[in-house]
């Protein structure tokens, strides 16, 4: 039967020119042009008809050029409607057509009686230069009605190799060219904005001897009197019988920043003849703040912005001996390493030379190593290989030596912070004098918000899976029993 009317194959004439009878018309009169020899010409379909892959399509020259594609969705775009062909899925044909010595291509196409109709090799199949493969849903189709009725050879291999894309485009895995400006960089300029209306807190601990000028080095890390003993401390108070956790809070602004600031002062630590278990009362009120801050989370009605008391920062003043570190030093910071930030630092610097400083740094770092004794900024807490350079020079530098004065004097005709003794002005914030001007850069302008995010993600969430798993899991709170903590 002819592909494109019901009637005998035997009353259509091959449409190579040399058949008889007269052509048909065109639309507008024109003689329609013969195509390629592998076309069959149909006198009642009156038209070319054309198989590729069991399409059926009658051409016309008054309309433009037909180029057919390899799925039903490129066709829409440029087959005139009025040869747009639909698309069917031909059944599976009984038998394939014998190879014709003649033909310089295996049969391709559909068994339809003795002779089969065939296809246009694999090579005359237009194929969209960059896709990767048709559409799934339209190639499928075509791959299993046509491919499996030719051969091996030639035709199945282009089907199959087409059907097995399951999308005709591919979504770039590399960030998009954006077209226009969205303003996505200024979520910067609104975190800014947010931190400056609500400011946020940092809270620092000083640990160490009497006498080792921790409240004055405070002082001059914040050029301001925000230390325990500027906030009433009296010079005839006795020295405590044991350690006792003393904090005072400040508003600090500038720029337009406002922080709280709460110096945590530990006095009488150290000061005892039995120093046994001296540092029990400190580890208390580190894990203190963290069940409270705990107990706030777990409630039914938290707080928009819960309080933060937890301790970001433990100042270590370690004694200027020039010898070795003491016994109780290594046992303070072995302990508390793990619950809290241990910034480890020389005081009173000035007291040794420029030779026993580099020795003495160097044999404290020995003996914190030898101890297993990590401080910050710990290595494994480095996200990249930027932070890492920039903290193996922090570490390499540690333990700081400091020197702190809240006095100014003029040197060179400027005002400057410093400690006059016999042979002239130490310099605070001079490199050449001590290490101070590192130990401020680093604690407040590089690293601050580094160590807020250590201790809330590292050292708070440790205690927080260990106090769960503990209990099994804390019940939440009422209002009433949060305010009366926190009185």
């Amino acid at each position: 039967m002819c592909a494109a009317s019901p009637h005998s194959l035997s009353s259509c004439r091959p449409g190579n020119g040399k058949g008889g009878g007269s052509r048909p018309k065109g639309r507008r009169g024109t003689q329609t042009p013969l195509l390629h020899d592998r076309s069959s010409y149909c006198y009642p379909c009156a038209g070319y008809t054309l198989l590729v892959l069991g399409l059926t399509a009658p051409v016309d020259r008054s309309e433009k050029p037909v180029v057919f594609t390899s799925s039903f969705a490129d066709m829409s775009d440029v087959v005139p409607p009025e040869v747009r062909p639909k698309p069917a899925v031909p059944a599976k044909p009984p038998n394939v057509g014998a190879p014709s010595p003649s033909s310089p291509f295996p049969p391709q196409g559909l068994g339809v009686g003795g002779g089969g109709i065939s296809a246009p090799p694999p090579s005359a199949i237009p194929v969209p230069i960059g896709s990767h493969g048709p559409s799934h849903g339209g190639s499928h189709g075509m791959g299993h009605g046509v491919g499996h009725g030719v051969s091996h050879a030639g035709s199945h291999t282009a089907a199959h190799s087409g059907s097995h894309g399951h999308s005709g485009s591919h979504s770039s895995s590399a960030g998009s060219t954006l077209l226009g400006y969205i303003g996505i960089d200024t979520i910067i300029e609104q975190m800014r904005k947010k931190t400056m209306k609500t400011g946020f807190d940092f809270n620092i601990m000083v640990v160490g001897h009497s006498g080792l000028g921790k409240s004055t080095l405070v002082n001059t890390l914040f050029k301001s009197q925000v230390s325990r003993r500027s906030a009433g401390w009296a010079r005839d108070e006795k020295i405590p019988k044991t350690v006792e956790i003393k904090s005072v809070s400040h508003v600090i602004e500038e720029g337009g920043v406002k922080m709280k600031l709460t110096v945590v002062d530990t006095p009488g630590f150290g000061d005892q003849i039995n120093n046994d278990n001296c540092w029990e009362p400190i580890s208390k009120y580190i894990n203190e703040q963290y069940e409270k801050f705990l107990k706030e989370e777990v409630n039914i009605t938290r707080k928009k912005r819960i309080p933060d008391t937890r301790v970001h920062c433990c100042l270590y003043f370690i004694s200027p001996t020039g010898h070795s570190l003491r016994q109780l030093d290594i046992e303070f910071m072995k302990r508390l390493s793990h619950s809290v930030n241990i910034i480890p630092i020389i005081a009173k610097s000035d007291t040794l030379t420029t030779e026993e400083r580099q020795e003495f740094k160097q044999r404290v770092r020995k003996e914190l190593e030898m101890s297993g004794i990590e401080f910050y900024p710990q290595k494994e807490f480095d996200e990249d290989m930027e932070d890492k350079s920039d903290n193996d020079k922090i570490r390499e530098a540690m333990p700081f030596a400091v020197v702190g004065s809240d006095k100014e004097y003029q040197v060179n005709g400027k005002r400057v912070l410093g400690r006059k003794t016999a042979w002239g002005i130490v310099e605070v914030e001079n490199p050449n004098h001590c290490e101070f001007a590192q130990l401020r850069d680093f604690l407040i302008r590089s690293h601050l918000q580094d160590l807020k995010e250590v201790t809330h993600n590292i050292h708070y969430e440790t205690y927080r899976a260990k106090r769960l798993n503990e209990n099994g899991g804390l019940h939440p709170i009422s209002s009433t029993d949060t305010q009366e903590s926190n009185l």
